[in-house]
């Protein structure tokens, strides 16, 4: 097969690769010295959508709508626009071998890419029950979300099967989200969670259970998915659980978390806590491999530990950072080290949270956190320490917003935890 040879290789297409190449960009590249290879078959788009709007029933977001960079109020990246810039897309191609000494990738029908410096975004993959052997997991209409072929798959069986029962495998962001978006489309919809919703504290995982269960959605807890059955038609129609109860299932839908896809990499890089493990710059163990969004595990300067953080916005930002990086290295210059503050964020019904900083420490709660109220609107503050380390707010405004993360950023003593949480978000406004 014929050989192809870039300057720089970007391998994966998503959220991250697409901060890369704009970042490339940016920065200046000749024609032909870039390419993305992808095994999606559609340039890289903001992936979040998937789990949101993507699956509403009224004037859903479709591409060409989402590439990347609109998610953070940048320019839409469009196939023409990696045309226009000279950077190759290499879509639909899957690499099977990864040579890191002998600087060469290898695809599925054999094709093989040479570069010189390669950029690892290969991001991760769902963990599937299957996996696990769990009895019936194979059955039909059990479905993951992690690419836009799997929320295609949901469009199509939300499309067809009206009135169906739902049930959800999962209590975490996707789970979550997921079961907004499909009691949304007015389906009867179940969650099993094992105990109650993976988010923070029990103060919060309890407002917004009680919130779901207001908008119709039922919570099951206690228990996990011990297996399937399926009907004549090979779908699935019941989930049995692990303490023998059994739920009714038209469609069910998995979250249950995430893998970083590092397995073309194993024994030739270094590794720390499941992700390839980088420097303040994504630099990896082998020259001239940088590994960044969800398979690197790097420096987290504000807290002095090594860290691997799957979210869109580290995967943004730790793009930029690498390219910034290669390209001063070339120049003979020097950038600073990534300085991140973590962040997560997540939208369901009417609602809205973001978290700033570490939920370490003891907590401090603040507002409205009645789920009956027309307007909601409560946080919380972590402390160790005697300082602040992270703080989540829902329902706040723009610059509500800025203040946590300004105040998880500058990390302010307190006196007194009864005075915090009388002040609540003032407090943060103040910093």
């Amino acid at each position: 097969m014929a050989e192809k040879s870039f300057q720089y290789v970007i391998l994966g297409g998503g959220v991250a690769a697409g901060y890369a190449a704009r970042e490339f960009a940016k920065h200046g590249v000749k024609s032909g010295e870039l390419a993305i290879i992808s095994k999606e078959a559609v340039a890289p788009y903001e992936r979040p959508t998937l789990s949101k709007g993507y699956l509403f029933p009224e004037s859903p977001p479709r591409l060409p709508g989402f590439h990347v960079c609109v998610g953070s109020g940048g320019e839409r990246l469009l196939p023409e626009w990696y045309k226009e810039k000279g950077i190759e897309l290499i879509l639909s191609t899957e690499i099977v071998k990864a040579d890191l000494a002998a600087k060469t990738l290898i695809s599925s029908s054999g094709k093989t890419f040479k570069y010189q410096i390669l950029v690892i975004a290969t991001g991760s993959t769902v963990v599937r029950l299957t996996d696990f052997r769990v009895p019936g997991a194979d059955a039909k209409n059990i479905f993951y979300l992690r690419e836009i072929d799997d929320a295609n798959k949901l469009v199509e069986v939300i499309k067809s099967k009206k009135n169906a029962k739902v049930v959800v495998v999962g209590g975490g962001y996707i789970g979550i989200e997921l079961s907004a978006a499909l009691r949304i489309n007015n389906f009867d919809v179940s969650m099993l969670v094992p105990e109650m919703f993976r988010l923070f504290t029990s103060d919060i995982a309890g407002f917004y259970e009680s919130y779901y269960e207001k908008k119709g959605v039922k919570i099951i807890k206690g228990s996990v998915a011990a297996g399937f059955t399926a009907g004549s038609n090979g779908e699935v129609k019941e989930v049995k659980l692990k303490d023998g109860r059994v739920v009714e299932a038209d469609i069910v839908v998995v979250g249950v978390g995430a893998r970083p896809l590092t397995g073309l990499f194993k024994g030739q890089v270094a590794e720390e806590k499941g992700g390839i493990k980088t420097d303040g710059f994504f630099k990896t163990s082998v020259p001239d491999v940088y590994a960044i969004g969800d398979v690197a595990t790097f420096p987290l300067k504000m807290y002095n530990e090594l860290r691997r953080v799957e979210h869109v916005d580290h995967a943004r930002k730790s793009a930029e950072q690498a390219v910034k990086a290669i390209k001063a290295s070339e120049e003979g210059k020097a950038i600073e080290e990534y300085d991140y503050l973590p962040y997560f964020y997540s939208r369901e019904f009417d609602l809205s949270w973001q978290f700033y900083g570490d939920n370490v420490g003891e907590t401090v709660l603040f507002g409205d956190n009645n789920p009956a109220s027309p307007n909601p609107k409560f946080g919380t503050y972590w402390i160790k320490d005697g300082k602040i380390f992270g703080a989540f707010l829902e329902g706040g405004s723009p610059e509500e917003n800025k203040a946590i993360a300004k105040v998880a950023r500058v990390q302010p003593s307190i006196e007194s935890r009864d005075l915090l949480a009388e002040e609540g978000i003032a407090f943060a406004s103040k910093i």
